[in-house]
């Protein structure tokens, strides 16, 4: 007979990092909080004309809510790179007084450490978000911040996720001379809402047979929408389709009639008043829609999720995932499949 501590129980790792979560929080805000501030002053000191970042994957996600943190609450303008111009194409643009952010949960991506090097030649100041600070990425760069995430061994990212947006977020905190407190109750939060798991296993059950979805948000919220889809699609093989909601308007919606069923990330404020629009037409279709947000917006849902009231906008995306990551391992789960080793997957993508 097997000893049942050597048994593989399917998505044991993915649940045991999601579990996590609330302490890595803790974690950055006790640790990784003063060193980011001292990286901050130092690079606003240099006070960069705009922001560039450079990500794949889930980091991707995670740059571009720090697109809207930087846009929103810098004023600056900020784009996300297309790594190609420079890695396959050769382009040399002249990037003097440009920040140049690249985000890895590994650090070890070739495209990413060739592009970060190629702006760091150019001219940029050049700042690694990784959960390894002895990286190729970190070596290459100017400045280094560690997310403090500790080892991730599930495949699908779940705890480096959530840590680079609070890294991010303190970043951009500490770059406006800010103090960060919006996070500052982000780890109990955290803890409260992966206690309520029985909740969203009983939401998975909608999902078991789903052969599409939809999911759309828009403003802080639309970076949680990706991260949702591609999670889903990574763990449960479902193709996810994420929109902004004003794209959704404008053709896609054709597609979205009264069986398909769509997810709609809803923030408390500006972000989910310019959805109500769209949530209204997805309800004039008949769509099973399944609300994450506010009680107001799920009661008048299918179904949904209740995230904690008064959390100001820019910080709700380190909640808003917390129930969906939940939601991918279970709708896994149900499918028979192990959330814990995708199929085709691997932790460090090898492009170029």
């Amino acid at each position: 007979m097997s000893d049942p501590q050597t048994v593989s129980v399917p998505g044991r790792i993915m649940a045991a990092e999601m579990a996590e979560q609330p302490a890595v929080l803790q974690r950055i805000l006790d640790e990784g909080a003063p060193k980011i501030r001292q990286i901050a002053a130092e690079i606003a000191a240099r006070n960069p004309r705009f922001v560039l970042l450079t990500a794949r994957g889930t980091s991707d996600n995670a740059a571009l809510y720090a697109k809207y943190l930087i846009e929103i609450l810098l004023g600056k303008p900020a784009g996300l790179t297309s790594m190609s111009t420079t890695t396959a194409y050769g382009a040399k643009p002249d990037l003097t007084d440009v920040l140049v952010v690249t985000v890895s949960q590994s650090g070890g991506s070739p495209d990413l450490v060739a592009s970060t090097k190629a702006a760091r030649e150019a001219g940029a100041i050049t700042l690694a978000v990784t959960n390894n600070a002895s990286s190729p990425l970190a070596e290459v760069s100017e400045f280094h911040i560690d997310v403090l995430a500790g080892p991730e061994k599930a495949l699908p990212a779940t705890k480096t996720y959530t840590a680079e947006l609070l890294a991010l977020y303190l970043l951009v905190e500490g770059l406006r001379g800010g103090d960060g407190a919006a996070a500052k109750e982000l780890p109990g939060l955290a803890a409260g809402v992966l206690a309520r798991h029985a909740e969203v296993k009983a939401l998975a059950e909608r999902y078991r047979f789903a052969q599409r979805l939809v999911i759309t948000s828009r403003g802080y919220g639309y970076p949680t929408a990706r991260e949702a889809a591609l999670k889903l699609m990574e763990t449960t093989y479902i193709p996810a389709s994420p929109f902004s909601g004003a794209d959704l308007l404008h053709g896609p919606l054709a597609m979205v009639d009264n069986v398909s069923p769509v997810i709609a990330i809803v923030p408390d404020g500006k972000g989910g008043e310019a959805l109500q629009p769209v949530l209204d037409r997805l309800r004039g279709r008949g769509a099973d829609l399944v609300v994450v947000g506010q009680q107001a917006q799920v009661d008048a849902a299918s179904a949904g999720f209740v995230l904690p009231a008064g959390v100001p906008e820019e910080v709700q995306p380190i909640l808003e995932i917390l129930p969906l990551q939940l939601l991918a391992y279970e709708v896994t789960i149900a499918r028979g499949q192990d959330p814990d080793a995708p199929r085709a997957l691997a932790k460090v993508t090898e492009t170029h």
